[in-house]
């Protein structure tokens, strides 16, 4: 009982902590537009809500919203699966870490910018270079964390394997995989962070639908209150992805490790 009374009151200060700090943001919003005095320089958060609401009633939001989140399901998952098996080859066999780390280090410094136009220039300015861009910017990430994870794997636990002569894919279930789960769901939760930010850029240079376009549709004609819409509607969209999905499935992998 004292325990679920001491997670209870947690998870509330945690809560209230973080509606205080957003309404810090939204008061440093509402102060920076007083400051300004210009509502095309810097509207009112309030000013964005018939804007907002004509969007959605236009059906033009929901559907470019749809196009973005689309794209980022499209690039998380190849560049998760791709990341996390070269990230464990490195950790766990020095002769493919010897041989890779130097494609590590040049993608980790190749910018994001550079990538998206080769693949548009090569590939063309299609779904097919825009997701591609985006996984390849996003696998050598992924990597570097799982090659970590690897490289802190018990060794006494794959001798315990080993004694008791559990089947491989046994011994990854049950052995390999707990002790990886916190490296994957810091993977995961990064991950998420960047590519839909690099879906941004790929929309914005070279796609007619999704958030980024738009982005670039009203930096156009200088709309900074359909800009803030768009942009503000999927940032909580991914608010609630890290609230709902990411933090949790993070903290499942933490408690394992401190059980």
């Amino acid at each position: 009982m004292d325990c679920s009374c001491t997670l209870n009151k947690t998870l509330q200060h945690s809560v209230l902590v973080r509606v205080l700090s957003l309404g810090l943001l939204l008061w440093l919003w509402m102060a920076a537009a007083e400051l300004t005095a210009d509502a095309s320089v810097l509207p009112q958060p309030w000013a964005l809500w018939a804007p907002f609401a004509e969007a959605v009633g236009s059906g033009a939001l929901p559907y470019h919203l749809g196009m973005t989140l689309w794209r980022v399901v499209c690039a998380f998952v190849p560049a998760m699966a791709i990341g996390m098996v070269f990230g464990f080859l490195m950790g766990r066999f020095p002769s493919v870490d010897r041989w890779l780390d130097p494609w590590l280090v040049v993608f980790l410094n190749l910018p994001a910018l550079v990538l998206i136009v080769l693949c548009y220039l090569w590939i063309g300015l299609n779904e097919i270079a825009a997701i591609t861009a985006v996984v390849l910017n996003k696998i050598p990430n992924v990597a570097t964390i799982l090659r970590e994870g690897a490289r802190a794997l018990d060794p006494s636990l794959s001798a315990m394997a080993q004694v008791y002569r559990m089947r491989p894919l046994a011994r990854l279930r049950h052995v390999v995989m707990p002790q990886l789960a916190r490296f994957i769901a810091a993977a995961a939760r990064a991950g998420i962070a960047v590519i839909w930010k690099i879906v941004l850029v790929v929309e914005f240079l070279g796609r007619s639908s999704g958030i980024g376009f738009q982005i670039h549709f009203y930096f156009q004609l200088f709309d900074v209150a359909m800009v803030l819409v768009y942009a503000l509607s999927f940032i909580g969209v991914m608010l609630l992805v890290e609230a709902l999905i990411l933090q949790p499935a993070e903290s499942r992998a933490r408690r394992w490790r401190t059980a």
